[in-house]
């Protein structure tokens, strides 16, 4: 017999770590020198969680108890990966030492002090969800009605709660900064906001929110406690400082008061999550905040090129709001980053799709290469470029543009302007009303199904009801606004999204209402190839047929490049990285150019996007917008902060016609009488006058386009 002889931790004899050999000379700096209060300023591809791993070693080698640490991360994922790597590190798993999220450390700090609060130490912790239903059980309980008027639904109500109390303010500011529509509700928002907090607490039950402001108020009111924990702390660690809130950072304070050795390891150039309200001042202050505050630097960057960061620090230092530091390479020079304007957001698209088949059939994995935008709206027109070259892709931070439901509402609508009859088409038109469910809902299609066109079905239908009728009449706005607008499904869908109805139902139901109403208007630009309305409707079904026949494909594919938000991505990296739509309005996003600080944090957006890349960085855009209606797009103000010598242009010239096959609604659609379709372009002859090119017949010629037509 075999014998395997376990070893016991405590025994363990590994040689101590060559921390001198094993960290370069700014991260051993941090890690042999970070006693007292110590803000790490760690630029992208640094090593950050390498140096906050070493530190915790170092500390246990120098013997410090587990028990003595606190090490606060944004996600779980951070702290297990940090444990497991201080576990390699030692040949022992830390026990004892507290690890993990400000969340969860805050659920294990309440259970134990919970009656102090108010609380029993069984208290549960409702999920989003959860707390959606019971927004709206208050408003039920309150007899606010929501029948006969817009008043925001739970998920708005619950986006409003939570930013007033991570920002620290009072609801007026909250709604006036998000919502400013629904002032005048103001004394009913604050009466379901103060019935949702009673409520959990004869529930016996947090929020996530509450979980953070139970600790503090616990910290602040209970002094005893408060010393309990900070002489107990000796060490406090803090994760991606940056992206702390008020709350977050007030906490540790308090529980770095006694021993003071407080550690914070951010980047100011990558704060982007204001609108979660992430406060860039947490970590700005930070050297006024503590007295004889230590400040180190990590700038060698491990993961891009000298070329992308030459880029990326011409770019950042012209925000003023910073700590100035400059990212050096560790690794040797590449290719130049390439910008890259096309002539139409198609033209960008397809710019894009050849140059990942190019990367690929050059032995790049698809894994390695994402594309990152700053709004999802922005990739519409490569979504459907990738479906047409069969090439796999992965989604991030939301869902694929024709799954999104105001999408779906908006192709509900158009369903039913080209036939009155089409039920769930009307089915799903009607329950965006107040007053109007399911049943009422079929009842009215079949009714308005009954009629010879949408016009007839507009002037003759009645519904009984008071609630009923009052959606009703919603439904009838949207629906005349339909019929009066221009016959071409653009001037539709527009005529839609400018419906007040429409778009108060969008803020009354979603907190990202103005997201949406920018996926709906480039979907008026995508529909602005088609003049009739069947063909667009038809071109629309196939190609959702093929996306969701597609992802079916790919469920398990693992080899799949990602597209992806710009705050989806950071914490990423990939070997080639397109950033696309890089103009004025765009990126920087117009809305961001009316709130204080929001350019500065455009432009640290910007940053985050090209330090993804490893190798190669391209920086694409659209010189116009739209097909009827031609709008000049202007490169942004982020380009031309790049040094002409760190940039190199690429000029895109038309290799020809690119399908052989005719469009399929060829009489239904524009003039293709040159044989074939063209994406509209607007180009500069060699003197510099402008010369028109086709309009296209539909943006997929066929539907065998959009995979490989064998």
């Amino acid at each position: 017999m075999k014998e395997f002889i376990l070893q016991d931790q405590q025994g363990s004899t590994r040689p101590k770590i060559d921390y001198a050999k094993e960290l370069n000379a700014q991260q051993l700096a941090v890690v042999t020198e970070g006693d007292g209060p110590c803000l790490v300023l760690a630029g992208a591809g640094s090593g950050k969680t390498r140096t906050i791993t070493y530190r915790v070693a170092y500390l246990l080698e120098q013997g410090v108890a587990p028990e003595e640490i606190l090490l606060l991360t944004f996600t779980n994922k951070a702290s297990r990966e940090m444990i497991e790597r201080v576990e390699g590190l030692l040949g022992t798993y830390p026990k004892g030492l507290w690890a993990g999220t400000f969340h969860s450390i805050a659920n294990r700090m309440l259970r134990r002090y919970a009656k102090l609060i108010g609380f029993q130490p069984n208290f549960s912790i409702l999920d989003q969800e959860d707390a959606r239903d019971l927004v709206s059980l208050c408003v039920k309980e309150l007899k606010i009605s929501t029948k006969n008027k817009r008043f925001p639904r739970a998920a708005v109500l619950n986006s409003l709660i939570s930013f007033k109390r991570n920002r620290g303010g009072v609801m007026e500011t909250a709604v006036e900064a998000k919502h400013p529509k629904f002032l005048p509700l103001l004394d009913e928002i604050e009466q379901v906001e103060d019935r949702y907090r009673k409520q959990k607490m004869e529930q016996n039950a947090m929020d996530f929110d509450d979980l953070l402001l139970h600790w503090l108020k616990l910290l602040k009111e209970h002094p005893h406690v408060r010393e309990e924990l900070s002489s107990q702390f000796r060490y406090v660690l803090v994760d991606e400082f940056q992206d702390t809130n008020v709350i977050q950072a007030e906490i540790v304070k308090l529980l770095s008061g006694h021993h003071q050795n407080l550690l914070v390891v951010g980047d100011d150039a990558q704060s982007i999550y204001s609108f979660r309200a992430a406060e860039i001042k947490n970590i700005l202050n930070f050297p006024d905040r503590y007295d004889a505050a230590k400040t180190f630097q990590m700038t060698v960057n491990y993961r891009s090129t000298p070329e992308i960061l030459a880029v990326a620090n011409s770019v950042i230092a012209y925000n003023s709001g910073q700590f100035e530091k400059e990212l050096s390479a560790d690794r040797p020079k590449g290719d130049l980053p390439l910008v890259v304007p096309a002539n139409t957001a198609g033209k960008e698209a397809q710019y894009i799709a050849e140059q990942i088949q190019d990367l690929y059939s050059n032995g790049m994995n698809y894994t390695e290469i994402s594309v990152l935008f700053r709004a999802s709206f922005h990739a519409q027109a490569l979504e459907f470029e990738l479906m047409r070259r069969d090439i796999p892709y992965d989604y991030r931070g939301g869902l694929k543009f024709f799954e999104r439901s105001h999408v779906k509402d908006i192709i509900a609508h158009l369903r039913v302007l080209h036939n009155v009859k089409d039920g769930m088409a009307w089915v799903r038109t009607l329950k965006i009303h107040p007053g109007i469910g399911l049943i009422t809902a079929a009842k009215i299609a079949r009714t308005a199904g009954a009629h010879e066109d949408l016009a007839s079905a507009v002037a003759h239908v009645k519904i009984g009801g008071k609630k009923a009728s009052a959606g009703w009449e919603g439904s009838l706005r949207i629906m005349s606004a339909l019929l009066a607008a221009r016959p071409l499904p653009a001037e539709q869908i527009r005529a839609l999204a400018g419906s007040d109805d429409y778009q108060l139902y969008l803020e009354n139901e979603f907190p990202n209402f103005r997201d949406r109403l920018d996926d709906i208007e480039q979907f008026s630009v995508f529909a602005e190839q088609f003049d009739d309305l069947g063909a667009f409707l038809e071109a629309v079904s196939l190609t959702q047929e093929h996306s969701v026949q597609l992802g079916r494909d790919r469920l398990f594919q693992e080899d799949q490049i990602v597209l992806s938000t710009i705050h989806q991505a950071k914490g990423l990296e990939w070997d080639a990285v397109f950033v696309m739509n890089v103009t004025e309005g765009s990126f920087p996003h117009a809305r961001a150019l009316d709130e204080d600080g929001g350019l500065e944090e455009e432009r640290r957006l910007f940053y985050v996007a090209v330090t993804r890349a490893r190798k190669k960085l391209f920086l694409t855009y659209p010189l116009t917008a739209g097909y009827d209606h031609i709008e000049i797009k202007q490169p942004s103000m982020f380009l031309d902060e790049i040094p002409e010598q760190q940039k190199e242009f690429v000029k895109l010239r038309s290799a020809g016609y690119r399908s052989n096959v005719g469009p399929r609604w060829k009489s239904q659609a524009r003039d293709t009488s040159s044989g074939g379709w063209e994406e509209p372009t607007i180009v500069l002859n060699d003197i510099g006058e402008r010369e028109e090119r086709p309009m296209p017949s539909s943006f997929l010629s066929d539907i065998n386009d959009l995979g490989n037509n064998e």
